[in-house]
C-alpha cells in the first residue's frame, strides 16, 4: 500500500518537476554568459513547490542523484568541473534543494572563468533516481600576444604625464589559463619599454587527489628608468636622471581549498630592490637607514570567501577577503599589516540592484619608509571622482555604494566558426554612486588629502562582457569642487 502511494505521489508532482527543471534549463541557457541571477524567478519556482501537495509528496521523499554526464568540455577534465558542484552522484537530496543545487552548479562553474557558457540541467528520471546534464562552452585559454599598455596608475594620469610612447610598456606576454586542464595557469611575460619586466607564474590549484591543496610559485624582476620616489601636493613626483630602480622577487604559495566557496592562501616571499644613492637626497625617507639596497622576506596570509552570482562583477550575494601581512624582520624593512574587504549586492527592483563595498587596511608601526606608504590611487583602491590624486598613510577605510540598473544587452557576431565564440555578448548598465574614505597618515601629513574625512559621488555606465571585461565611464564630483570624466577597463587578457 506504502509503495502504491508514493507511487501515486510520484505521478502527481513529475509533471511540475519535469516544468521546474526545464525552466531553469532555459534560464540557465539565456542568463550565462553574463551569470545575472533572477531572484524573482527563483522565489516563484521555490512557492510552486510549497503546496501542499508538493510537501505531502515529492518534498518529503528524497532523490538520489545518478550519473552526472558532462558535455562540452574538450580541455577540462571532468573532476575539475565535479570539484564545483554542490551535490555528488549517490547524494539524497530533496528536490527544492535540487532546484537551488542547478543554479549554486550554475554560478561556480562560472566562476571558475573556464567557460562562456554552463548549462545544468535534468537529463533523466529513473524512479527516484535523478541524472543531471551539465554542458558547458570553454573559454579560449591561450593568449600569446602583443603587449601595449601605459605604465601609469590610470588613463587620466597617462594624459597628465603626457601622451607618449615613452611611457608605454611593450613586449610578449603568453598566459594560459587551464595549462593541464586542471585550472591551472601559466604566465610568462617579456617587457621592455618603460619597464623592462620579466615574470614567471605557475599556479596549481588542485595538486592533490582531494583536490583540496594546492601551490603556486612565481619569479619577476623589474627595472625603470624613471622612479616616483614621493607624493607632493597629493600627486606623484617622478625623477628619470638617477639611474635605474630594480626589483626582484620571489614567491612560493601553499593555497587550501576546503569546500565550495572559501580559499585559503599561505605565501613565503623575498624581495630585493636597489636604488640610486642620489635619490635618498631627494627623498631620505624612501627606504630606512639610508641605504640603497635591501633584502627583506614577507610572509603572508588570505582568506577569501565568495557567494556571488558572477566573481567579476557580481550582482547578487556577498564576497569578503581578509588577509594578513608581515613585512621584513629587522629595521631595513618592518610592517604588520592587517587588511580586509567585503562586499554585498543584492536586488531590489526588476532589473536594478544596489551594492556596498568596504576596505579596510592598517599598517604597524606607524612610522613606515615612502615605499609602504602608498594607499588610495593605487590599484583598485581608489575613490571615484578622485583618480587624479593619490594619497598616502598607514591606515585606510573606504565605502562605496553603487546603485545600477540595466538599460539593454545585445550581441554582436564575431563571423567565426566557433560554437563559443560567434557572438560577442555585452550588456549595458546605467549607475549612480556615492564613495567616503579617509587615510591616516601621523609622520607625513603635509598632503591636504591624508588625515581628513573624502566625498565623492556621480553617475555613470558600464559595459559588460565575457572574458571578464568591464569598461567603466565615470562623471565623478569631488569635495573639493572639481568635477570630470573617468574611464576604467578591467579585463582578463
Amino acid at each position: 500500500m506504502l509503495k502504491q502511494q508514493l507511487a501515486g505521489m510520484w505521478m502527481a508532482n513529475k509533471y511540475y518537476l519535469l516544468v521546474a527543471v526545464s525552466s531553469i534549463c532555459w534560464y540557465g541557457k539565456s542568463k550565462a554568459q553574463t551569470v545575472v541571477a533572477d531572484a524573482a524567478f527563483y522565489s516563484t519556482l521555490s512557492n510552486q513547490f510549497t503546496d501542499s501537495s508538493f510537501k505531502n509528496s515529492s518534498a518529503a521523499t528524497p532523490f538520489i542523484i545518478g550519473t552526472i554526464f558532462i558535455d562540452g568540455n574538450k580541455k577540462t577534465k571532468p573532476y575539475i568541473i565535479e570539484r564545483e558542484l554542490p551535490f555528488r552522484s549517490g547524494d539524497s537530496i530533496y528536490l527544492p534543494q535540487l532546484v537551488s543545487g542547478f543554479e549554486l552548479a550554475r554560478q561556480q562553474l562560472m566562476n571558475t572563468r573556464l567557460f562562456n557558457e554552463v548549462v545544468v540541467s535534468l537529463k533523466a528520471f529513473r524512479g527516484y533516481v535523478v541524472d543531471i546534464n551539465i554542458e558547458v562552452t570553454e573559454r579560449w585559454y591561450i593568449f600569446p600576444i602583443p603587449y601595449l599598455k601605459a605604465v601609469d596608475r590610470n588613463l587620466q594620469e597617462f594624459f597628465k604625464q603626457g601622451i607618449g610612447v615613452d611611457r608605454l610598456n611593450y613586449g610578449f606576454k603568453f598566459q594560459h589559463n587551464n595549462f593541464t586542464g586542471r585550472n591551472d595557469k601559466l604566465k610568462i611575460w617579456l617587457i621592455t619599454g618603460y619597464t623592462r619586466q620579466i615574470q614567471f607564474l605557475y599556479e596549481q590549484p588542485y595538486a592533490d587527489k582531494t583536490l583540496k591543496h594546492g601551490y603556486r610559485i612565481g619569479f619577476s624582476y623589474n627595472s625603470n628608468n624613471e622612479i616616483n620616489y614621493a607624493t607632493i601636493a597629493n600627486a606623484q613626483q617622478f625623477t628619470d636622471s638617477l639611474g635605474i630602480s630594480k626589483r626582484w622577487y620571489g614567491h612560493i604559495d601553499y593555497t587550501y581549498r576546503p569546500g565550495l566557496r572559501t580559499f585559503n592562501d599561505v605565501r613565503l616571499g623575498f624581495v630585493e630592490q636597489e636604488i640610486d644613492s642620489q635619490l635618498l637626497t631627494l627623498n631620505p625617507k624612501y627606504f630606512f637607514n639610508k641605504k640603497t639596497r635591501i633584502f627583506y622576506p614577507e610572509l603572508s596570509y588570505s582568506l577569501k570567501y565568495y557567494k556571488v552570482d558572477y566573481i567579476p562583477y557580481p550582482l547578487t550575494g556577498w564576497m569578503g577577503e581578509v588577509s594578513f601581512l608581515k613585512r621584513g624582520i629587522n629595521k631595513d624593512m618592518n610592517m604588520w599589516q592587517l587588511a580586509g574587504k567585503l562586499t554585498k549586492s543584492n536586488q531590489v527592483l526588476n532589473k536594478t540592484w544596489y551594492a556596498w563595498q568596504a576596505q579596510g587596511v592598517l599598517r604597524l608601526p606607524f612610522n613606515q619608509p615612502f615605499i609602504n606608504q602608498r594607499l588610495f590611487g593605487y590599484n583598485d583602491f581608489y575613490l571615484r571622482g578622485l583618480e587624479d590624486y593619490v594619497i598616502d598613510g598607514v591606515g585606510a577605510l573606504l565605502l562605496k555604494q553603487t546603485l545600477r540598473r540595466e538599460l539593454f544587452q545585445f550581441k554582436i557576431p564575431t563571423h567565426l566558426k566557433s560554437r563559443s565564440h560567434s557572438v560577442i555578448p555585452f550588456r549595458i548598465y546605467a549607475k549612480t554612486f556615492a564613495d567616503v574614505g579617509y587615510a591616516h597618515n601621523p609622520m607625513n601629513p603635509e598632503n591636504s588629502l591624508t588625515n581628513r574625512m573624502l566625498y565623492t559621488t556621480g553617475a555613470g555606465l558600464e559595459m559588460v562582457s565575457f572574458y571578464d571585461f568591464v569598461f567603466r565611464v565615470d562623471y565623478s564630483f569631488n569635495q573639493l569642487g572639481q568635477n570630470g570624466l573617468f574611464l576604467h577597463i578591467k579585463g582578463d587578457f
